[in-house]
């Protein structure tokens, strides 16, 4: 297990660095560099103007050495001008500075659109999408699980079809859709549910739920923070529910559940004891897959409700040009990424014993 785990810790670091130069190398293409100059200084800036800037702020390195410089391999850039030194490294209004500033050495760099250190950008939208992840889970799986098991249990059923049915619908309708079908049917203060309540009594305000989630960064509630857990979740409920069924049909017709069965066994113990640990295997790995799924699809989700978590955040970094935000953000999905694979990896082997780790 632990040379497993070494092994697979080497090649993620390996996937980590390819990873993060594609998108280094990307984010800073010439036109992307000088959009940033002029956004930065003046939108009226000559091409002579705008190389000299990049020059003068460390873009005019090889893309090799600033991608050095960004993870904190090697010395940050210094320019000195009328006798006063700037560089990378150098903290405003700073006149010494270390020689490394990288990510390794917990610099991300400085915002251009939020004006202040990446690092608080990253660390407060991270927050407010975990809290959304994890309502998102905590209804999701369960959910999804049971849905699935109840199918699988009795596959050809007239249970079996209708949540297949349901769970096939839930999976062909993207976010985008069902964000907007549960606002317009429950946070609309003119159409939908809301009015008709609202008409009734049965609702103080005009709307069931609010149909922006800008409020729940202050205080999460039930109303302000529903719509936008229900649009995610109701996506991956009916993936997970389809594995799962498909996994627990396999299972049902395993010669080991017959034979438990022919002993006497109670139908509920055989699928409690002896079907739902091996059904779970590959369940297992599609909820894993959920969460850097959900980090990377919350961005629809985010900016549909005005949400201001990661998916938010990684728009306003694409839309402005933030180079060292965006940056940022790829590091922190690819994170996400490699380390569910990690532990998706490692569970296997508590899940079904037979599996071995080579």
């Amino acid at each position: 297990m632990l040379f497993f785990v070494l092994r697979r810790l080497a090649v993620m670091l390996a996937t980590a660095l390819c990873l993060t130069f594609i998108v280094f190398f990307m984010t800073n293409l010439p036109p992307n560099l000088e959009k940033l100059a002029k956004s930065e200084a003046s939108a009226r800036m000559s091409d002579a103007e705008v190389e000299s800037w990049l020059e003068k702020n460390g873009f005019g390195q090889p893309v090799l050495q600033r991608y050095g410089e960004w993870l904190g391999v090697l010395p940050g850039w210094t320019v000195t001008e009328e006798g006063r030194t700037r560089g990378r490294c150098f903290a405003r209004g700073q006149t010494d500075a270390p020689r490394f500033c990288g990510v390794l050495q917990g610099e991300w760099g400085y915002s251009s659109v939020f004006r202040t250190e990446v690092s608080e950008v990253i660390g407060r939208s991270l927050g407010a999408t975990a809290w959304l992840m994890l309502w998102v889970m905590i209804v999701m799986v369960p959910t999804a699980l049971l849905l699935g098991v109840l199918s699988g249990m009795r596959e050809g059923s007239r249970t079996d079809r209708v949540l297949s049915t349901a769970a096939i619908a839930s999976t062909a309708t993207p976010e985008y859709v069902s964000g907007v079908v549960l606002i317009a049917a429950f946070g609309s203060a003119t159409a939908g549910l809301s009015p008709i309540l609202a008409d009734w009594g049965w609702i103080e305000g005009r709307t069931l739920f609010l149909g922006t989630a800008t409020s729940a960064m202050d205080q999460i509630t039930f109303w302000n923070f529903a719509l936008p857990v229900i649009t995610i979740a109701l996506y991956g409920i009916g993936y997970i529910a389809r594995m799962t069924r498909a996994s627990m049909t396999e299972v049902m017709t395993q010669q080991y559940i017959r034979t438990a069965r022919l002993k006497g066994v109670g139908f509920r113990q055989v699928v409690m004891r002896h079907a739902l640990r091996n059904a779970l295997i590959a369940p297992f790995t599609v909820i894993m897959l959920q969460f850097p799924w959900l980090l990377n699809g919350v961005v629809i989700v985010e900016t549909l409700f005005n949400y201001k978590g990661f998916g938010w955040t990684l728009v306003q970094a694409a839309s402005n040009n933030d180079i060292e935000l965006l940056l940022a953000c790829s590091v922190v999905a690819v994170l996400v990424v490699l380390v569910t694979q990690l532990i998706s990896d490692i569970g296997y082997v508590f899940l079904n014993p037979r599996i071995r780790l080579a």
